[in-house]
Parts: C-alpha cells; sequence; structure tokens
C-alpha cells in the first residue's frame, strides 16, 4: 500500500476521532450500536482495504491495521471492536486455501461491495472454543446443502452484519460454515447488556432450521486451531484497547494542563506527583506501541511466534487499563462525574481482559514454550 495512500486514509480516519467522540456517550445505553461510525467507514472503504488486490483491496498490512484500530478506538471503541472483528476476520483468511474456491471467491466480492462479515463461534454454557469447547449448534444432511440449529452468542457487529463464519458440529466433527445473516431462521436475541463497549451490540444469533447451500461448508478441522482463527488476526483486539487508552490519557493531560485548583494557584500538571503519573501512562504507551507494531511487523514477514503475539495481547490490555487507572487518578473524583468519559474507558479498557486469549490461557502457553 502506498504510503500517499496510507497517510490519505489515516487523515481521515483522525478527522472523524472528535466525531466519533462526540457520539460515544450515546453508546452506553442499552440497544445501542454505532450505525453512523460503521457506516463513516464504510463508505472511507475502509473495510474492503484488508482484501487481496485481486478482490479489490490493498493488501493492507497487519502494521497499518493495528494503527488504524487503534485511532478508531481513540474515537470509539465500540466502533473500534465492532469494525475490527471484520478486518480480523478477513486478515485470518488471506491465504486461506482450505476454502471451496467459489464460496472463497462469493463472500471476498461481497465484501469488496461493502458487505460485513465476523466469526460466530461461542456458545452459552459449553466454554470457549478456544479452550476446547464443542460446537453444540449442529449441521444434518439435506438434498443441495445442510440444515443448521443452534444457539450462538456474542455476536459483535450483529446489527451490522451481512455474513458470519460459525462453528457447527456436523456428524460429531466440529465443522465451519459461512451463514448470510438475512437468511430464512437466522435471528438476532437482543441480550447483550455488559456495561463496557455496550455499543458493539454482541448479541446472540439463534439458527432455527437455516438452509446453506453444499458450498457453504467452508472447512472442516480443528476449531481451535484453524487458520480461520489465525492469531494474526486478533491483533486489532489490543489495538481497541490502545486507543481507548490513548483517549483517557488526552482527556487526562488536557484536565492537567486546564485545571487550577485556588489552593495551588496553578495548573497541576505543574506539580511532581501529576507529572509522575503522566510520566507514567507516556512509557506504557510506549511499551504498548513498540510491542504491538514490531509483532505486527514480524507477522507482516511471516517471522512472528505464537509466543510474541500472546504477548503483545496481554501487555497492551493490562497496560491499557493501568494508563486509564492512572488517568483516573490524575483528574480524581471529577472523573466519576457522568460528563466524563473516563468511567466509561475505564470499563471499556477491563472488557480485553475477556477477548480471547484469556490472561491465564497465554501465560500458560508461555510457560510451555519455554519447555
Amino acid at each position: 500500500m502506498p504510503e500517499v495512500v496510507s497517510k490519505t486514509l489515516y487523515d481521515e480516519i483522525e478527522a472523524l476521532i472528535p466525531i466519533f467522540q462526540s457520539r460515544e456517550p450515546e453508546l452506553d445505553k442499552l440497544g445501542s450500536f454505532p450505525f453512523e461510525n460503521v457506516n463513516a467507514l464504510v463508505d472511507l472503504g475502509y473495510t474492503k482495504l484488508i482484501l487481496p488486490e485481486a478482490y479489490g483491496g490493498v493488501n493492507l498490512s497487519a502494521y497499518e491495521l493495528v494503527k488504524y484500530q487503534t485511532l478508531i478506538a481513540k474515537g470509539d471503541g465500540a466502533t473500534a471492536i465492532s469494525i475490527g472483528w471484520h478486518m480480523g476476520t478477513l486478515l485470518g483468511l488471506r491465504n486461506n486455501t482450505a476454502w471451496p474456491q467459489q464460496t472463497y471467491d462469493f463472500l471476498l466480492q461481497k465484501v469488496a461491495q461493502g458487505a460485513l462479515i465476523n466469526l460466530v463461534m461461542s456458545e452459552r454454557g459449553s466454554g470457549s472454543p478456544t479452550r476446547g469447547g464443542t460446537m453444540q449448534t449442529t449441521a444434518t444432511k439435506v438434498e443441495g446443502g445442510y440444515v443448521l440449529n443452534g444457539h450462538k452468542a456474542f455476536a459483535t457487529l450483529s446489527p451490522m452484519l451481512d455474513y458470519f463464519i460459525s462453528g457447527v458440529n456436523l456428524d460429531g466433527e466440529d465443522s465451519f460454515f459461512l451463514i448470510p445473516r438475512h437468511t430464512d431462521g437466522v435471528s438476532i436475541l437482543p441480550v447483550w447488556d455488559s456495561v463496557a463497549l455496550r455499543g458493539s451490540a454482541s448479541h446472540d444469533i439463534v439458527l432455527n432450521d437455516v438452509f446453506v447451500p453444499d458450498h457453504f461448508l467452508v472447512q472442516q478441522a480443528d476449531i481451535a486451531n484453524s487458520v480461520i482463527r489465525s492469531p494474526g488476526g486478533l491483533l486489532h483486539i489490543p489495538a481497541c484497547y490502545l486507543g481507548i487508552a490513548e483517549a483517557a490519557r488526552d482527556y487526562a493531560l488536557h484536565f492537567a494542563t486546564t485545571y487550577t485548583p485556588k489552593s495551588l494557584g496553578k495548573p497541576i500538571i505543574e506539580t511532581v506527583p501529576t507529572q509522575q503519573k503522566i510520566g507514567e501512562i507516556e512509557l506504557l504507551l510506549k511499551q504498548s506501541r513498540y510491542i504491538l507494531h514490531g509483532v505486527a511487523k514480524e507477522f507482516d514477514d511471516g517471522t512472528v511466534q505464537l509466543a510474541d503475539l500472546l504477548a503483545a495481547k496481554t501487555t497492551v490490555v493490562n497496560h491499557a487499563i493501568t494508563i486509564t487507572d492512572l488517568a483516573m487518578r490524575i483528574c480524581g473524583a471529577q472523573s466519576l462525574g457522568a460528563k466524563s468519559p473516563l468511567h466509561r474507558y475505564y470499563l471499556h479498557v477491563r472488557a480485553g481482559l475477556h477477548n480471547p486469549p484469556t490472561d491465564d490461557e497465554i501465560l500458560t502457553l508461555l510457560a510451555k514454550a519455554t519447555y
């Protein structure tokens, strides 16, 4: 992707930050979703840049992707995590050779026309697929295709999904199916009530006798280790929380430079305790960017190690939590005010602890990598 194009897109997304931030408080309501924000990114052509050039994209690098996703999250975390799953799914599919060619071509052509996609894997009560959870959703072979029945959870981007890739139990084997969102029998169950990233609308999807043609069975594999769940496709997750942390830093910095208590007679940024907290924030931000950007570049070069991808995720998410906490400490009790976004930012960054893979999984894998 030529640097001039990248710079232009960066400027265009940066111009959206204050607009996204102005809409962010409304996304704290139940049933909310950033329709206008997502449409703005689709209109920019952002959602198709991740496609290979043969399909109308520019083969967007993982390095550029995490930079853009961080920028979007600085404007609004719900928008970033939602569109990030679309982008990450496509990144995971980029070098996929397991799918039927006609289905692969079909989906990527739809994305080039503006379609949005996501992975919808989790099921309530069965555990995470990354931990070996077996799919309870079933597929039954019928003439010309399959009939799917089941109940999926945490379908981020659900109000605007056009297609989703889902894990299904087919004759005792976990398999992947491509499912058009607007197929008969597919319904959204609006149960998402999380206080963090509420605007992501990560509702449940119910499949009731949903028919899909034969070629929409796209892959039969170990779901936990499938190329569809490529760890590189999860790089958008830490990028999201880094962007939210940057927004928290900016808010705290503005507060510190403009708040002058009468008892002090000068802005609090001139005090050593405040400077120490700001210094801690800057150090954590630099560490986060360095590991995230470095791992993304290694992913692009084909030299990345799984342990480094996992380390980037847990490092950035936990740094984001600390950064946001420090920002709240700088602003004091005012950080809990209804007009301050900091209390929402703090809830949002904690959601990263529960995005896959979780810290305990990562630490166990890092430990096992040493012997």
